[in-house]
């Protein structure tokens, strides 16, 4: 299996509430892919509870089956959809961590 985690910083031009609706957005649209992108077990996106020492927004935390299931989830067409429209626009910053478990 293989874990797969993201963090991102969102653009600081958006206010308070933009970003929580921001958040929310790539909550939903990247949870929701569970069951339909082949091998992809879980996802969890953290949003919340974010402390001031922290220097991202927001975290993806999923599993996958192998290495092979991580590269069809990145050309998956479900999540580049969810990463052109709830992703990209709003994120100035991310960090990947791929590994095997």
């Amino acid at each position: 299996m293989v874990k797969h985690i993201i963090l991102w910083t969102l653009n600081p031009e958006l206010s308070e509430t933009e970003k929580q609706t921001v958040k929310q957005g790539i909550k939903d649209g990247l949870e929701g892919l569970v069951g339909k992108v082949p091998g992809l077990l879980e996802v969890k996106v953290h949003i919340d509870g974010r402390l001031s020492s922290s220097t991202a927004d927001v975290m993806l935390d999923s599993t996958l089956e192998s290495e092979e299931a991580l590269k069809g989830y990145a050309q998956h067409p479900a999540h580049v959809a969810v990463a052109n429209s709830k992703v990209r626009p709003y994120t100035v910053q991310r960090a990947c961590l791929d590994f095997e478990i």
